[in-house]
């Protein structure tokens, strides 16, 4: 199926709020490409994010994120389900806006312990204390999310709900007309 010539959505924000469940969803609705910025490097590395993290650190990987922004997937007709931290480095954000709708998801920090408590594949989340992590992490990363200017609440709501509020305000921000069920 060839993508439809649409500016890209990219959906960011924290672990856990559901960008990779929600995107799949809109990219569906829009009939667009569907591609998680994660497994996307993982697939070009060969290897899992965490053992990136472990063996190259970090640093090494937000360079695969953003040699994936730069050069790793279409310049249109995308939605793009970003890591969480993707955004964080300078300029990020600011080449996303550049490259497309950015939308922001967000869930409380209760919501995000409960979402990823039984998750292995989490690699800033090894530790022994998770909710102290995430909170430390969120803090670190709040002023970033922010600046996104389009975000979503994700806590109780369905996932119709938050799909139907992000097709809305990409639409909204693109100008076209709401799409007929």
């Amino acid at each position: 199926m060839t993508a439809p010539d649409i500016p890209n959505l990219y959906l960011v924000g924290f672990m856990g709020t559901g960008k990779t469940t929600v995107g799949r969803q809109v990219a569906r609705e829009l009939g667009a490409e569907f591609l998680d910025s994660d497994r996307e490097i993982e697939r070009t590395a060969g290897r899992p994010v965490a053992e990136i993290f472990s063996e190259d650190g970090e640093a090494a990987f937000r360079g695969l994120e953003r040699k994936f922004i730069d050069e790793g997937h279409p310049a249109r007709g995308c939605v793009v389900a970003c890591g969480g931290g993707l955004i964080v480095p300078d300029g990020m954000l600011e080449l996303l806006l550049a490259r497309g709708v950015v939308v922001c998801l967000h869930a409380s920090l209760a919501m995000i312990l409960q979402r990823t408590t039984h998750t292995a594949h989490r690699p800033l989340l090894q530790v022994a204390d998770r909710a102290s992590r995430i909170s430390e992490l969120y803090a670190q990363r709040e002023a970033v999310y922010r600046r996104a200017a389009l975000t979503v609440l994700t806590d109780r709501r369905t996932q119709r709900e938050v799909v139907a509020h992000v097709l809305r305000l990409y639409q909204r921000q693109l100008k076209l007309p709401a799409r007929k069920k």
